[in-house]
């Protein structure tokens, strides 16, 4: 609008010098002529036997209220009898009053100076000369005034008509200002944004649709979650069965080995000494063989699901991990904040914080080189919506992580694992140097269920 407003103030303007050049032209040019008409008819009116000085000085008076010109009375020699400036009586007071054209308006507008010279004669020799010459000064000055004028009325119809519209359209498209901002509520996931039935007609249905969009997407995500959750649950579920059957079968039977190799042992010890040494050395190796089987077997009862969970309060299950980590790793310095939470939220959630945890303190033992490692769980509420949620966040000081570097698998595996289930995952340098690792998932009715009616 500005910009439109701008190119016809250019417009105007030139319009305006175009028609000012052109009619102070004219009226210069008119001026000239009556000068010309004036200064013959005052001749004519000189009595002939008027002295020659008498009529020469006579002529100024009769010629005092021209306007525009400039008239110079000379004698037989050239010299000057009397000088009338261009505007007198009258017209001189105006002139007075009225301030000058600045130059580079004066340059725009004024034409050319024009020069007449006019004979006076008496009893047939010439007595002297009028010399009438343009004076556009006044008349440009009145043409500044009046653009002025116009441009100070032009500026405050500009102002009320950009008031004016600014007010209309302003109203008119403040649906557009609200669908704009309940887009960017979408950009950013936050699907529960619902825009009000606006005033104007003609964006009704405009709403309409975008409620409708944001409905639909809120239900998409629902469901995405819902059937995240019962994914990970499948998974959670035979990792679970897979976990009882190493610990209710293989384990029993790697004991059972065990005891068959510690009895073969003890009966190679009273054998005869051939016999004895060669079963005591099978022995031995079925024992070592034993003893690896069974360290396989509890990684990986660990691996696919802690024996603990279900039957420890989740605090105490995190408590745990840190406390081991802190003894296998005696040169760094874990510190482990809880605040009031509940036993558990359900064996999907309690699991994939637990993950969390165990992967993060990996990073920071292996990639960091971190001297502290500092872990926090508690529950808040998401400054989006209010949504109540679990949060857990992990801080150490090694040696930082680029926000564009390359994430490896089990960060991988950390962030689709909370994502499925709704929740946000972020990792990267922390402000006071290092690496963060924030995760916060929310706490709905359903996960309270699981968890066993918790407060």
């Amino acid at each position: 609008m500005l910009a439109i407003e701008l190119v016809a103030a250019l417009v105007a303007g030139a319009i305006t010098i175009l028609k000012a050049r052109t009619s102070t032209r004219v009226e210069i040019e008119a001026s000239i002529r009556l000068a010309q008409l004036f200064v013959t008819e005052a001749l004519q009116l000189v009595p002939a036997d008027a002295p020659p000085q008498q009529t020469l000085a006579s002529l100024p008076l009769q010629l005092r209220f021209l306007r525009h010109v400039r008239i110079s009375v000379l004698d037989a020699a050239g010299a000057p009898v009397a000088q009338a400036a261009s505007t007198t009586g009258l017209d001189a007071s105006a002139k007075s009053e009225r301030a000058p054209a600045p130059a580079w308006f004066k340059a725009l507008i004024a034409p050319s100076i024009e020069r007449h010279v006019v004979a006076v004669t008496a009893r047939g020799r010439q007595i002297g000369s009028v010399v009438i010459a343009s004076e556009p000064n006044d008349e440009i000055a009145e043409v500044w005034e009046n653009t002025i004028a116009l441009a100070w009325v032009a500026l405050a119809v500009s102002a009320a008509v950009i008031g004016a519209l600014y007010f209309l359209f302003g109203r008119a498209l403040a649906p557009l200002r609200g669908l704009t901002r309940g887009l960017t509520d979408l950009e950013h996931r936050r699907y529960t944004v619902r825009l009000p039935a606006p005033k104007t007609r003609e964006f009704v249905a405009l709403a309409t649709r975008f409620n409708a969009l944001a409905h639909a997407l809120e239900a998409a995500r629902a469901e995405n979650v819902r059937l995240g959750r019962r994914l990970i649950t499948a998974q959670d579920d035979e990792r679970r069965h897979t976990a009882i059957e190493l610990h209710d079968e293989v384990g029993p039977s790697l004991f059972g080995l065990r005891a068959i190799a510690t009895s073969i042992k003890g009966v190679a010890d009273k054998a005869a000494d051939e016999l004895r040494d060669m079963l005591a050395e099978r022995a031995r190796d079925m024992l070592t063989i034993i003893e690896h089987l069974q360290v396989i077997n509890r990684a990986l009862l660990n691996r696919l699901r802690p024996m603990a969970l279900g039957h420890v309060p989740l605090g105490e299950l995190v408590s745990q991990i840190i406390r081991d980590r802190a003894r296998e790793h005696p040169q760094i310095d874990f510190s482990f904040t809880a605040a009031a939470l509940p036993r558990s939220y359900g064996d999907t959630v309690d699991l994939t914080l637990y993950r969390c945890v165990q992967e993060s303190l990996t990073n920071a033992i292996r990639h960091a080189q971190a001297k502290h490692v500092a872990v926090r769980l508690g529950e808040g509420r998401s400054a989006d919506n209010g949504e109540r949620r679990v949060e857990l966040t992990i801080d150490d000081d090694g040696c930082g992580i680029a926000a564009d570097a390359p994430r490896g698998f089990g960060l991988t595996g950390m962030q689709e694992r909370v994502k499925v289930l709704g929740g946000d995952f972020a990792v990267g340098p922390h402000e006071s140097g290092g690496t963060r690792v924030h995760v916060a998932i929310s706490i709905d009715g359903r996960q309270r269920s699981e968890a066993g009616g918790l407060p």
